[in-house]
């Protein structure tokens, strides 16, 4: 950020107040929502990093441990996540809830602030660099994006994606890091491992010193749980990552990666597994070269977009709260919002990720209508892995077309 905009800012403290208030607001319904759950549906996920902490403290084996019922969750994150996960078993339940949420929306205006950056500091006639309705634009798209269900899920469950959203955001597209670069791709790496797929794109883009460093993060905190909890780090990586239904019913509708879409099918396993392989070769053959076309196009913000959906698409599991790498589509399809076609492209996109779409398929497919239910509605249960595939095509084949057009 350049002195005029820190100047810009300081003089517009009073809008960046009011901004964050109006966002605080029209939040306060989505936070009331899930924090005001029964107990033991109220942020789920954020109860299983809680109580992986709390079998760090008590010397008790993590990855044996799952929560009460009626939820039985198993803690399925690698071992460094849950030496992390210590500060959140040091707080009560109730603060621990709120420090959480609080977080969700941090992370999620620092992606929102990446994301949308060419807009948001898009040159103004006669304003100042970041123009004088930054802050009420930073707070429409701020509001805009927390109702998007892959967000509003974070809520719901108390879950880290737009954090690691957020690292892998940063460390890729901040033009004077004060970090290593690398260092936050490899932190988010260790504790969730979806995030790796950023050390292909490290290698496709010839970043080699940002690679070096995440696997060097990467490995560094991978290793050191074997030198603190060595018998749950060997239990991790020797047996529970090899447990897919650890991670829930993969054929669930939540699974909208491109093997859960796979799996709904009911083929033949045989069959499954050899259609998978071949869909994720294609995919990520093309989103990663799609990748390195942006980042060679000085367009990082697309090149991350599209990582991100590679690392919800090509995993085994990819629940919908995983896609909440489409903040990070949007911002790139928008770009500097000069061009009125992407600006209606990125509206229908908003609009198809905050509807629920997927559990349309679900009634539909229940309302037993002969030949609709079970062709339509199959495919409406998948919206949004479909949906994740179309954006990885838009963003690495319309979207190049039309830059440069203004």
């Amino acid at each position: 950020m350049t002195s005029v905009e820190v100047r810009t800012i300081r003089r517009q403290w009073w809008a960046w107040a009011v901004a964050v208030l109006v966002i605080v607001v029209a939040v306060v319904p989505l936070v009331r929502e899930w924090l005001t759950n029964p107990d033991d549906q109220r942020l789920v996920d954020l109860d299983v990093y809680r109580t992986g902490g709390q079998m760090i403290l008590e010397g008790r084996p993590v990855y044996e441990f799952f929560t009460p019922a009626p939820q039985l969750l198993p803690f399925t994150y690698p071992p460094i996540a849950a030496l992390l996960a210590v500060l959140l078993a040091e707080m009560p339940w109730v603060t621990a809830q709120w420090v959480w949420t609080a977080g969700v929306f941090v992370a999620l205006g620092v992606v929102v602030g990446f994301s949308f950056r060419e807009v948001l500091g898009r040159q103004v006639p006669g304003r100042d660099a970041l123009g004088r309705y930054a802050p009420w634009l930073f707070a429409f798209l701020m509001v805009a994006c927390a109702y998007l269900m892959p967000i509003r899920d974070q809520v719901r469950f108390g879950q880290i994606d737009i954090l690691l959203v957020a690292l892998c955001l940063a460390d890729c597209v901040a033009r004077r890091p004060w970090w290593p670069r690398g260092f936050l791709i490899g932190l988010a790496t260790a504790i969730k491992l979806t995030p790796g797929v950023f050390l292909i794109y490290l290698l496709v883009t010839r970043q080699w010193r940002t690679f070096f460093m995440a696997s060097f993060v990467a490995a560094l905190l991978t290793l050191l749980p074997f030198a603190v909890v060595p018998q749950d780090a060997a239990d991790f990586w020797f047996s529970a990552l090899f447990d897919p239904e650890r991670l829930g019913a993969n054929a669930a509708t939540t699974n909208q990666s491109i093997r859960g879409m796979l799996i709904r099918l009911y083929l033949p396993d045989g069959l499954t597994v050899g259609l998978w392989v071949v869909l994720v070769a294609v995919v990520g053959w093309f989103g990663f070269r799609a990748a390195r076309d942006a980042y060679r196009a000085d367009d990082p913000v697309t090149a991350v977009a599209l990582v991100g959906l590679m690392a919800a698409l090509l995993s085994p599991v990819g629940w919908i709260h995983h896609l909440a790498w489409v903040v990070v589509v949007l911002g790139a399809i928008v770009g500097d919002g000069r061009d009125p076609v992407r600006l209606r492209v990125a509206a229908g996109v908003w609009l198809f990720f905050v509807v629920p779409i997927p559990w349309w398929g679900v009634s539909l497919k229940a309302a037993d209508i002969p030949v609709l239910s079970p062709v339509l509605g199959k495919i409406v249960q998948d919206g949004f892995g479909l949906g994740a595939l179309g954006l990885v095509w838009l963003l690495g084949a319309w979207l190049p077309k039309r830059r440069g057009r203004l």
